[in-house]
């Protein structure tokens, strides 16, 4: 490996941007505020921006060397001082500094004392020759899987629980950049006018052999132009079967219970031809504003947007109205790592009972919403079988009249008889859960 060169300047860039990215989101705009103060540009910000998002990759790992070596969590240091020693440990543990890189590091205790008390510089200063001399202790499996795919461990063990060894093909997968895939808009355009817009600015792409109305992009792109005509959103293949699976019919009465960012309410208009009703309810104000925007570009008619907790939906809409209920439950939303890689150490084991709690009480709205003979599609965007078999198993136990609907297919089978699981692995798209349930007969308790 090369030795890593780089100037007191550019480790003052990166520093800052580390530190604005814990307080402005997303990151990306904190890297550029920062860089843009040092006049990072050309080859310098194509070479710092590798290293901001790695720091962003690893972060969690970042900060385990850091308690390990300071022995407190890093999140209560010195905001500066947490940035530095963040930045100080990818290039000191990470890379391989040349001497002079090594010589600037040194030189970030002044840096430091200019910008907090002196005190904190001369703590980095002692501390540096512990980050430039460490080693980290591999000890175990999970370990090993941790330090080469940058996942906690107890999501690696939950992988490997669901998947046995071919979990580690799962981390390799979620660490690999999936294209921008684009769902084209059947209300504005045809698949083969967003191929010709395509072709002639010279872009690679490839149709989903899936969705024959998703299109991945295979060169780097912004679709902002096709969004803002309407021809074409960005959505994941896995994303746009949840609403072909469900299948909402011209004049039929939908519910999107957690719609926002609007994607798949927009899905579910085009299916109906605009003909029919949407509520689509979020509790996120900007979501919301960026869903209407969405489904103002689609062409969207048939669609009434409001800011309400869907667990009071049946009260504002009153009980059986529906014949179609989309509720893409809130989860940890492990399978989209690949599309959001600071996401993995965001993961906290303690927090899923909590959005299981969440998940529950949003499937029973759904379920007092929905028509006798309607049908209910629960997804997620996890893979933890917590959020997903589990709370199918839980609901069907609790109504006699829910009955799974089995599906075949474009996916592989879910753990749970009927259900359906996409991979990121194995479909190359994100990680996504299906379950279609039907309101039948009676509802009598089953235990």
């Amino acid at each position: 490996m090369p030795k890593l060169k780089l100037s007191d300047r550019q480790l003052y860039a990166l520093i800052e941007a580390v530190k604005l990215g814990e307080e402005v989101k997303p990151s990306q705009q904190a890297k550029r505020k920062a860089f843009s103060k040092y006049r990072i540009d050309g080859w310098e910000n194509s070479k710092l921006t590798g290293i901001f998002y790695s720091i962003q990759r690893r972060l969690g790992l970042i900060d385990e060397v850091i308690g390990e070596l300071v022995g407190v969590s890093p999140l209560i240091l010195d905001p500066w001082l947490r940035a530095t020693l963040r930045v100080a440990v990818e290039i000191a543990v990470f890379r391989n500094p040349n001497e002079r890189t090594v010589q600037h590091l040194k030189g970030l205790a002044k840096f430091l004392s200019g910008r907090t008390h002196p005190y904190v510089g001369y703590y980095y200063y002692d501390l540096l020759p512990k980050i430039l001399n460490y080693v980290p202790k591999i000890d175990s499996e999970e370990k090993r899987l941790k330090w080469d795919y940058l996942f906690p461990e107890w999501f690696i063990a939950k992988m490997k629980a669901l998947l046995g060894e071919e979990a580690e093909e799962l981390l390799k997968a979620l660490n690999e950049t999936l294209p921008v895939s684009l769902r084209v808009n059947g209300l504005k355009a045809s698949v083969e006018e967003v191929e010709d817009y395509l072709r002639e600015r010279n872009l690679r792409f490839e149709r989903s052999e899936r969705v024959e109305t998703i299109i991945r992009v295979l060169d780097p792109f912004n679709p902002g132009k096709l969004m803002e005509k309407g021809l074409a959103l960005p959505q994941e293949e896995a994303s746009a079967v949840a609403s072909l699976v469900l299948s909402p019919k011209p004049g039929e009465t939908v519910v999107d219970l957690a719609a926002a960012p609007g994607g798949k309410t927009a899905h579910m208009a085009e299916l109906m031809n605009n003909v029919g009703r949407i509520y689509a309810f979020d509790v996120d104000s900007e979501r919301i504003k960026r869903m209407r925007k969405i489904l103002e570009w689609a062409g969207v008619e048939i669609a009434e947007v409001r800011k309400l907790d869907g667990r009071k939906a049946p009260e504002v809409l009153g009980e059986e109205i529906a014949d179609k209920v989309l509720l893409d439950a809130p989860c940890t939303s492990d399978g989209t790592i690949a599309k959001n890689p600071e996401l993995r150490w965001r993961l906290r084991e303690k927090n899923v009972p909590k959005v299981v709690e969440l998940q529950k009480e949003l499937i029973e709205s759904a379920w007092e919403l929905l028509k006798p003979g309607g049908r209910l599609l629960y997804s997620t965007c996890s893979m933890l079988r917590e959020e997903n078999e589990d709370v199918v198993e839980w609901f069907l136990g609790r109504h006699g009249n829910a009955r799974l609907i089995p599906l075949s297919g474009p996916y592989d089978k879910g753990f749970l008889p009927g259900t359906m699981r996409a991979w990121p692995h194995r479909h190359k798209t994100i990680g996504f859960f299906y379950a279609l349930i039907e309101k039948d007969g009676e509802d009598k308790p089953r235990f």
